[in-house]
């Protein structure tokens, strides 16, 4: 459920934290770790406010921001970092024009704030005006505490969503667990295609998403999937496909397919939860299908040698 800032639900003493925590990386989990920390010290609650949608959408109504995770992913790991009320907050004009002390009111009475952990880097508020040190003056005011986070470095820089996004388009799963600390999810529903991997004896599951999915550059990778609604997984191997389909048409609209090793039913209109793991390949274009379903049995060769099996 997402929540306007005057309207969520009554938590008591809190300690918050706020942000977009796209793809709950690294950088954001040392803030969360901060917010659960200084909760528990001050026996208080902790809370994280996620912005939806993403700000940059709001100030730039034409920018459509790719996400790492589904949203309701992203409340699920910043629920396992440790923070009691992971809560998703409209962003919108109306919010972004408040300032930080008008922010912060509006969260009374839901929340008691006890106290605020933020990155160094952060601001809310009308012009960005809630910086740390701003936000550390309203609190000696109003009596609770600010903790400033500085950025993580990984190879000596920050660790940020943008470069998450940069390092998924180049294909570089490796660096993007690294960054993250977790393996990329996509989240769609399984919907009905031109059956054309059916006669290649490749059946695939085509992926329709729900949010504006951050995708790899185009290739075949290794993957893992899971279907609670069909009892496939967790984890349960696949080949996916993220392309054009060059071979046959090449319509500039990327598709996301699946071929689950090893399994056969129907998975319309059901839930999949893909988790990338290693990149393949490049996509290619065949000048036969007889090429391409050659070149897919040999993916699976490799894919099957790089999980044992």
């Amino acid at each position: 459920m997402t929540y306007r800032i005057g309207d969520i639900p009554r938590i008591g003493p809190s300690v918050i934290t706020i942000g977009v925590f796209d793809g709950v990386h690294l950088g954001h989990r040392q803030i969360l770790a901060e917010a659960v920390r200084m909760a528990r010290e001050s026996g208080a609650r902790s809370a994280a406010l996620v912005f939806s949608p993403h700000p940059d959408e709001v100030l730039r109504p034409d920018t459509v921001v790719e996400r790492l995770l589904p949203p309701e992913e992203t409340l699920a790991r910043i629920s396992a970092a440790g923070i009691d009320e992971p809560l998703e907050i409209v962003f919108d004009d109306a919010l972004r024009a408040l300032t930080p002390e008008e922010f912060l009111a509006e969260l009374e009475p839901s929340v008691e704030l006890r106290g605020m952990a933020m990155g160094a880097g952060s601001a809310f508020g009308r012009g960005r005006t809630g910086t740390p040190e701003r936000v550390a003056q309203i609190g000696a005011l109003r009596g609770f505490h600010v903790t400033t986070v500085e950025p993580v470095l990984l190879d000596g820089e920050p660790i940020s969503s943008s470069r998450t996004r940069v390092a998924l388009r180049a294909g570089d799963l490796d660096l993007v667990r690294r960054l993250m600390g977790d393996s990329p999810l996509l989240r769609g529903v399984v919907v009905a295609g031109d059956r054309r991997g059916r006669t290649l004896g490749f059946p695939t599951a085509n992926l329709a998403f729900g949010y504006s999915a951050a995708l790899p550059t185009l290739g075949i990778y290794l993957g893992r999937v899971s279907v609670t609604e069909r009892g496939v997984g967790p984890g349960h191997p696949a080949l996916v496909s993220v392309g054009v389909r060059p071979t046959f048409h090449d319509s500039g609209h990327v598709l996301v397919e699946a071929y689950l090793l090893d399994w056969d039913g129907d998975l319309y209109d059901a839930t999949l939860d893909l988790e990338l793991v290693t990149r393949l390949r490049d996509e290619l274009r065949f000048d036969s299908a007889d090429e391409l379903i050659t070149q897919m049995r040999a993916d699976e060769t490799e894919a099957r040698r790089l999980i044992g099996g």
